[in-house]
């Protein structure tokens, strides 16, 4: 270059004077280069690292076998981008390269993607020249797991994981990774421009004849695009400190990682903490600019808002290289996995579900499907720290397990599952079941009904702050997707927030249509609820919806109902506070369930894979217990509970889908569909349990007999007492009556003569009505005695009357009563008031003929009514 800065003769024909200038610029000219590419510094540490990288590529080799070729193999079939990276394999092959990763990570990420670029290209060398995409190096499995609220500055540039739930997701967008800009001015162009975190233009042209730099134009075609997309995480609620806020960070990733977590998702992130711009601090949505002018001197700085707003532009976030689910890191099964709709597909996808296990887990799972009385085993591995309470532990049992999803051919989705909700009395461990359901899945979700919103629930529309665009909020049941709800007080909520969630419970989607915004979400959740009664403590004397705060749709959309009493027994106060005291004093030593939860885990998740189907002999089952509920709604049994609707039957389907899921049976069997049938009519009648009231006389009927009695002088109370129970049979005073002398007397009197007016006696007082109370138990006994026996003499070929339906009763009970004439007449007179029930209100008992002449209604032969099923 020294000849470049000697004077040169000028040419002939030119001035002295300019001949200095065009003699350095023609020398210029012809030495530089135009088109040669920018000088780029090569960082030495770069190249050993990625040298090193590509060593370990080839030669590493684990105890299993497994191999990164087979992986480069497997990646090119497919047409991917993305090499993952066990980062325990690199700890093990090369301590010198875990070292450096760990602390630059971002300055050697360039050079790792180098070194798995040569690798690709000494084993598929046409793949790299033909291909278009890039190449990425996502690493993962590394020994420490961190917080989101751990991130701080020190860790700008390490490699770290981070756990956290995904709170929000954003569109995939394309990423300008390296840029191609053309100059303004020269039309110059520039390739290979790495983007750092914005938009980076070059600083300067690099023809020296030209001195742009601000006018660039953006060459798509030729520039290097990337798919991208950010993630809003949360750290997880067991993180959160006593008395902190939930921290949260922005997570970019690119290429295949894209699409990997959705809302909802606890998952392990791998990557980088990074410093970048915050563009949206400099602009907020909704502000206004203001004008100034140049070279104005105001007033100096006041306040720290003033300060800082505008000047501390920047903010972190964190670049993810991979995404994984919580449990999968930590050996634990996702329970419930994403649900396929094509029964076809179940055995493959049972196999699949069996292939992730070990073979001895796989072993322990054969070994749980053969163990005698499966069934009552796993309840009872089911919250085992709570005592008692079998029936709720079978619903919550069944509700893990889930029945199967279907689509109709007009492609309308059936809903496969169940929702339960647990009523009852305060301290009776409802809000227990509800947070072993949320420790025992990976994806649950547990929230109050109190303190959460119609919008909370569902989903809501906010502003984006980066882009000030209208975004979808996720809400508890969209969060819960695949998963379980657990609402906690939900008899609290507002009755339009009930309203706002009755399409999330049936439908299993969310529709929203605001702020420009109409989208259709699927919220395939079930839900757990737990209520309290309104007086707070559950009155039996009152109907299930007297009790709640709940409305009628709501109460329909819960497939199991759950009455949780708090009764008074010396025996079962007593096991309770010894349970209660061995879970304080011996702590995990104190219950030992016969499955433990990681059994239980591995076991419903493989369950849940099978797809049973419904025989024809169970459609028929499933027709006939329908019947039997319906019917008995209809009759009036059931009236304290809910109404019963083809819900309920939808409802046994998906109770015995599960049961048969439990055996991991491939068919729905009649006996599964009996025990369904067993706890939806538990859950019926359970509620169904306010005492039954008779009265002796009503005040109606009382003043009705007053006016047909033409002879009230002669006939007082003392007369009626003095009757005796055997004679003529009386069915509406439930007694037999006798004539005493007096009111022969009267009698004869009448007859002998008809034309004389009787003496009128003064008015008596009205007879106070003395009412009869027994529980709905014993009620229920005894008309199903009454029913079994009428309709076994019916076949055959008896007629049963009145009178001779209550003297059976009354032998039936002879033993136990013995020669106690009192409690006689009161078994005499309950069995008229329950036989009087059975006809004129709950329709069970009907007369087979209408009343000859001279007849009463206890000389008139009883049917028992054909709907009715003796249960």
């Amino acid at each position: 270059m020294a000849d470049v800065l000697l004077p040169l003769a000028p040419p002939a024909g030119t001035e002295t004077g300019a001949a200095p200038q065009m003699q350095y610029q023609q020398v210029r000219d012809e030495r530089v280069d135009v088109d040669a590419p920018a000088h780029i510094a090569v960082d030495p540490a770069g190249q050993l690292v990625a040298s090193m990288f590509e060593e370990f590529l080839t030669n590493y080799e684990a105890g299993d076998g497994y191999n990164y070729k087979d992986q480069l193999h497997k990646m090119v079939s497919r047409d991917g981008s993305t090499l993952f990276i066990d980062f325990s394999h690199i700890s093990d092959f090369d301590f010198e390269l875990k070292e450096a990763l760990e602390m630059e990570f971002y300055r050697f990420t360039p050079y790792l993607r180098l070194g798995l670029t040569q690798f690709t290209k000494t084993l598929h060398p046409d793949y790299v020249e033909s291909s278009s995409n890039q190449l990425f190096v996502s690493l993962y499995n590394l020994p420490e797991i961190m917080a989101v609220r751990s991130l701080r500055t020190d860790k700008i540039g390490h490699i770290c994981s981070v756990m956290g739930t995904v709170t929000r997701t954003s569109d995939v967008r394309p990423e300008l990774l390296t840029g191609c800009f053309r100059c303004g001015k020269c039309g110059h162009t520039l390739s290979d421009v790495e983007q750092q975190f914005q938009y980076t233009q070059p600083t300067m042209c690099t023809n020296p004849r030209c001195d742009n730099r601000n006018d660039w134009t953006l060459e798509t075609n030729e520039s290097t695009f990337v798919d991208w997309q950010r993630l809003r995480v949360q750290e997880n609620s067991d993180e959160i400190p006593p008395g902190s806020m939930p921290r949260s960070i922005d997570v970019i990733v690119r290429g295949e990682v894209v699409e990997k977590a959705k809302a909802g998702d606890k998952c392990v992130l791998t990557g980088f903490l990074a410093v970048v711009a915050d563009s949206g601090g400099l602009a907020r949505a909704g502000e206004a600019a203001v004008s100034s002018r140049t070279n104005f001197t105001g007033d100096g700085v006041g306040g720290l808002k003033s300060m800082g707003v505008k000047e501390l532009t920047y903010k972190t976030c964190f670049v993810a290289s991979s995404i994984l689910p919580f449990e999968s890191r930590s050996s634990l099964s996702n329970v419930r996995p994403e649900d396929t709709m094509d029964p076809s597909s179940s055995a493959g996808k049972a196999e699949d579900i069996a292939r992730e296990f070990s073979p001895e887990e796989r072993e322990d799972i054969r070994r749980m499907r053969g163990s005698p009385d499966l069934y009552n085993k796993l309840v009872n591995s089911i919250a085992p720290n709570v005592f008692g309470h079998q029936e709720v532990k079978r619903g919550v049992l069944l509700m893990l397990l889930g029945g199967v999803h279907k689509t109709t051919q007009e492609g309308i989705k059936l809903r496969g599952d169940v929702n339960v909700c647990i009523v009852g009395d305060p301290s009776t461990a409802k809000s227990q079941f509800l947070k072993y359901v949320h420790t025992f899945l990976p994806r649950c979700v547990y929230t109050s009904g109190r303190a959460s919103s119609a919008a909370g629930l569902t989903a809501s529309v906010m502003r984006d702050n980066e882009t000030g665009e209208y975004v979808i909020e996720a809400g508890a049941l969209m969060l819960a997707d695949n998963g379980i709800c657990c609402i906690d007080e939900f008899d609290k909520m507002d009755i339009g927030d009930q309203v706002a969630i009755h399409e999330a419970m049936e439908q299993q989607t969310i529709s929203i249509t605001k702020a420009g915004i109409t989208a259709t979400l699927n919220a395939r959740a079930s839900i757990l609820a737990a209520a309290n009664p309104i007086f707070g403590r559950y009155d039996r004397g009152k109907t299930l919806k007297a009790n709640i705060a709940l409305s009628a749709p709501i109460l329909s959309r819960f497939d199991l109902f759950f009455v949780v009493l708090d009764e008074m027994d010396d025996l079962n106060d007593f096991r309770i506070a010894q349970h209660i005291l061995d879970v304080h004093c011996k702590r995990d030593t104190q219950v030992e369930p016969p499955f433990q939860q990681e059994q239980m885990k591995r076991y419903i998740r493989f369950a849940r894979s099978l797809n049973p189907h419904i025989t024809k002999e169970s459609q028929e089952r499933l027709v006939e217990c329908y019947r039997m509920l319906r019917q008995g709604d209809t009759l009036g049994r059931n009236r304290t509970a809910y109404r019963i609707t083809v819900r309920q039957l939808e409802s046994m389907i998906r109770l015995s889908e599960a049961l048969a899921r439990l055996h991991c049976d491939d068919e729905v069997k009649p006996a599964y569909i009996d025990e369904a049938f067993r706890l939806l009519k538990k859950s019926i009648i359970h509620v169904d349990t306010e005492d039954v009231t008779f009265e002796e006389e009503g005040e109606g009927e009382g003043e009705e007999k007053e006016k047909e009695m033409s002879v009230e002088s002669v006939e007082t109370p003392v007369v009626q007492e003095e009757t005796a129970p055997l004679g003529e049979f009386d069915p509406n005073t439930g007694v037999t009556a006798v004539s005493s002398p007096v009111v022969q007397a009267a009698e004869d009197l009448e007859n002998a003569a008809p034309n004389v007016q009787p003496v009128a006696a003064p008015p008596q007082p009205k007879k106070k009505a003395v009412k009869t109370k027994i529980t709905f138990e014993m009620y229920q006994q005894i008309s199903t005695a009454f029913a079994t026996m009428i309709r076994r003499k019916e076949d055959a070929g008896v007629n049963v009357t009145w009178k001779t339906a209550v003297e059976w009763f009354l032998e039936t009970k002879e033993s136990d009563i013995g020669g106690d004439v009192e409690e006689l007449e009161k078994m005499n007179k309950l069995a008229n008031k329950v036989i009087k029930k059975l006809i004129k209100s709950d329709g069970i008992l009907v007369f087979l003929a209408e009343a000859e002449d001279g007849e009463g209604d206890s000389d008139r032969p009883l049917g028992v009514h054909p709907n009715y099923a003796i249960e």
